[in-house]
């Protein structure tokens, strides 16, 4: 589904991705793991289209991925949940949502996807009036990723989808999107610093340093590697 090769992207004079190469099957959940300044954000805004790629090619599903503007990215089935969440903090939970199913498929399935979201997400529901700004970080987390899914995403980009969140809450949003994946068979690339959940849950992993794949694998190749296991889970 998504195919990346040597991808080269920054800011100004700084090189963030330096020759990445990745790629992710239909149905697929990847996790990308690395430190902060790794390169793994800028990954995700290459693929949705805020940085410009400077160098190197991507596919989604076979189209030249770099040749598609970034507002019509969303229209071939790429949902991206940025870090930080980055709700509309004025606007209610449903009008939040409601922001996500702009696109053909999203506005085509509203009332399908937007039943699924409140079974998925209990307290959105019971939230649905009040306005985004002034939930929890957690409740915030939920109405992003619930944003995404509105619109009917093929592949679902989750950046740090527990930063800034108490452990328990951060459980419950993994929770959730592994439901996600296995409800809706959605393609999943997850970044993330919580490694043991990111490679717990995966299929496949990519570790990211200074910007360049170091290490790639199975979930359990990764997890036994003594590379990964001192670096990341303190093994």
């Amino acid at each position: 589904m998504l195919e990346i090769r040597d991808l080269e992207a920054g800011y100004g004079g700084v090189m963030a991705l330096a020759g990445v190469t990745l790629s992710v099957a239909a149905g697929e959940f990847v996790s990308v793991v690395g430190p902060n300044g790794a390169g793994k954000t800028t990954l995700f805004k290459t693929v949705s289209g805020t940085v410009a790629a400077r160098a190197g090619s991507i596919r989604f599903e076979g189209q030249d991925l770099l040749a598609v503007p970034a507002h019509q990215r969303p229209h071939l089935g790429i949902a991206h949940v940025p870090e930080g969440r980055q709700v509309f903090p004025s606007l209610s939970v449903e009008e939040n949502l409601q922001m996500g199913a702009f696109t053909e498929a999203g506005r085509r399935d509203w009332a399908a996807n937007i039943e699924y979201i409140y079974r998925l997400f209990p307290i959105l529901l019971e939230r649905r009036r009040q306005l985004a700004g002034t939930l929890s970080g957690g409740q915030q987390q939920m109405v992003a990723i619930a944003r995404g899914l509105a619109s009917s995403p093929k592949l679902l980009l989750l950046d740090e989808p527990s930063m800034g969140l108490a452990p328990t809450v951060a459980d419950q949003i993994f929770d959730a999107v592994v439901e996600i994946r296995r409800a809706r068979n959605l393609t999943v690339v997850l970044v993330e610093q919580r490694a043991v959940e990111a490679l717990e849950s995966c299929d496949r992993g990519y570790v990211l340093e200074t910007g360049r794949v170091v290490l790639s694998g199975g979930q359990n190749e990764l997890l036994s590697d003594d590379r990964i296991r001192k670096a990341y889970l303190g093994m």
